[in-house]
Order: C-alpha cells, then sequence, then structure tokens
C-alpha cells in the first residue's frame, strides 16, 4: 500500500468537505453543514491513522475511535468537538434520527473548530 497516495486521498477529501460545509452553513443547510463537518474530521483522522498503522483506515464514523486509533494528542476541547460533531453524523446516514436544529452561532462556531483542528492536523502531517 503507497501511505502517501492515502494520506494525500484523506487530507484532498477532508479539505473538499470542509468546502462543502462552508457553501451549505452559508446558505443555511444547517444540519448538512454540521455533517460535512463531520466527515471533515473524518477523513484527517483516517489520514492520521493511515500514517500511524501504515494501513488502510478501518470502515467507521466513530471520530473517537479514530482518534484513539491515531495515537493523536489533542486537547479537551477537540475532543469534545469529536463528541459534538458524533451527533450530527447520524442525521446524514440514519433518517429516523432528527436532532433539534441548532442556532447559527453554534453552528458557526463549530465550523471554526472544525477548520482550525483540520489545518492543525494537516500542518503536524506534514511534518
Amino acid at each position: 500500500m503507497d501511505i502517501s497516495k492515502q494520506l494525500i486521498y484523506w487530507i484532498d477529501g477532508a479539505s473538499s468537505d470542509l468546502e462543502t460545509a462552508e457553501l451549505l452553513i452559508n446558505s443555511r443547510r444547517l444540519l448538512h453543514g454540521l455533517f460535512f463537518c463531520h466527515l471533515t474530521i473524518e477523513k484527517v483522522l483516517k489520514a492520521w491513522v493511515g500514517k500511524t498503522t501504515l494501513d488502510i483506515p478501518p470502515k467507521t464514523h466513530n471520530l473517537l475511535r479514530l482518534h484513539e486509533i491515531s495515537n493523536l494528542s489533542l486537547s479537551e476541547e477537540e475532543i469534545k468537538l469529536h463528541e459534538v460533531l458524533m451527533i450530527y453524523q447520524l442525521e446524514g446516514r440514519y433518517p429516523e434520527y432528527y436532532p433539534n436544529l441548532p442556532q447559527i452561532s453554534f453552528v458557526n462556531d463549530i465550523l471554526t473548530q472544525t477548520t482550525t483542528l483540520l489545518l492543525c492536523l494537516k500542518e503536524k502531517l506534514q511534518k
């Protein structure tokens, strides 16, 4: 397996998903935007799992599990972001699950945190 190709795949996907999240949130498609925030972090964590294990990441959407496998050291705030995003990834996958529509200020804060974490983890990957 070519790890460098895997890293490029996951990072490019994460960056693209962040752009989609921004577009959706700016269009007031808040739940869908949060779903794409989750995808952004999921993909950057999968890049880290690939780098750490030298293997293809597991087919899971659980950010906490991916974080655990990646051996990344993250702050409590970053772990809390994982927990929040886990709530909103369900809406996009399971139609019987309908979370309450959050306030735009909350969504914008999550988008900012997602952007910051993605940039930080991308930078660390290049070291």
